[in-house]
C-alpha cells in the first residue's frame, strides 16, 4: 500500500489544480454511487489524512484510498488520459483540469459534517499539521505485546507509514521487528519515523539510506538474501501482522537488529 508521503503529494498535485474550480462534470463509476452530481459545486480543498485522500467539493467530500493499485492523475483539459478508461473510478472535470481517480481501493461520498466522525479513528498524522508524537507513543504503548512492526503500521496508532518506512525504520532503531512493544524504547523510534518521512515529503524518489541512486536507497526493504548495507549480513524476510489476513512482508538485518 502507498505511504503517507505519497498520499500527501497526490493530495497536493489535486488541490494546486483543482481548488477554488467550480466542477463541470463529475462522473462516478461505481455503483453505489453511480447518480451523484458535483456539477456547480466548487472545490473547496483537497488534504490527505495519514493514507486517506479527502476532496471536500461543496457540502459533501469524496473519500479515497489507493490500497494496491490506485492512483489519481490530473490532465489538462482535453488531454487524453495516459491509463485505460475502464480503470477509471471517478472523473471530477473543471474549466482547468480533469482529475482521475483509477484503481481506487476506497471510494466513496458523504456529508462535509461527518468528515471528522469517520477519521476518528485514524491516529495522529505523521504529516499533518497537528502531528502529535506524545499521543501516538500512547496509542502504541497501549498494546505492550504486539510486535513493534505491527503497531507501527497500524494506523489507529499514527497515521501515514506504510510498510516500507516501518521495516526501514525498525532498522535504522537497530530493533527486530517482532519485538514486543513494550521492549522498545518508543519516543526516539516515533521521533525518528516524523523525521524520515516528513525529509522525504517533497522528492520523487524515497530514500532512508540518504542515498539518491537506484537499488541504494533503502537498507532492508525487499532486500531478502542480500548483503546488509552495514554489516555485509545477509537480510532475512518473513511475514508480520495483526492476524493472518493482514500480513505485511517484513525484512531484517539478524545482527544489525538484535
Amino acid at each position: 500500500m502507498p505511504e503517507g508521503d505519497t498520499v500527501h503529494q497526490a493530495a497536493r498535485r489535486l488541490d494546486d489544480a483543482l481548488a477554488g474550480q467550480v466542477v463541470a462534470r463529475s462522473d462516478f463509476r461505481v455503483p453505489a454511487y453511480a447518480t451523484v452530481d458535483l456539477a456547480g459545486e466548487t472545490v473547496r480543498s483537497v488534504t490527505a489524512r495519514g493514507k486517506h485522500l479527502l476532496m471536500r467539493i461543496g457540502d459533501r467530500v469524496v473519500h479515497s484510498h489507493l490500497k494496491m493499485e490506485g492512483e489519481w492523475r490530473v490532465f489538462r483539459p482535453g488531454e487524453r488520459w495516459r491509463r485505460p478508461a475502464h480503470q477509471a473510478r471517478v472523473v471530477i472535470e473543471t474549466p482547468a483540469a480533469t482529475a482521475v481517480g483509477f484503481d481506487l481501493g476506497v471510494l466513496e461520498v458523504f456529508p462535509a459534517d461527518e468528515e471528522a466522525e469517520r477519521m476518528a479513528y485514524l491516529g495522529p498524522d505523521v504529516l499533518g499539521p497537528d502531528w502529535d508524537a506524545e499521543e501516538a507513543v500512547r496509542r502504541i504503548a497501549a498494546s505492550p505485546d504486539v510486535p513493534i512492526a505491527v503497531a507501527l503500521g497500524d494506523q489507529r496508532n499514527l497515521a501515514g507509514l506504510g510498510n516500507v518506512y516501518v521495516n526501514e525504520l525498525c532498522f535504522l532503531r537497530g530493533v527486530p521487528p517482532t519485538r514486543p512493544v513494550s521492549t522498545v524504547d518508543l519516543p526516539p523510534l516515533v521521533d525518528l519515523a516524523s523525521r524520515v518521512i516528513r525529509a522525504n515529503r517533497e522528492r520523487i524518489s524515497r530514500t532512508t539510506t540518504g542515498v539518491d541512486r537506484r537499488g541504494e536507497r533503502l537498507w532492508v526493504y525487499s532486500r531478502g538474501g542480500e548483503p546488509c548495507r552495514r554489516c555485509g549480513t545477509r537480510i532475512e524476510h518473513g511475514r508480520l501482522g495483526r492476524n493472518d489476513l493482514e500480513l505485511r512482508e517484513t525484512y531484517w538485518c539478524p545482527n544489525c537488529q538484535r
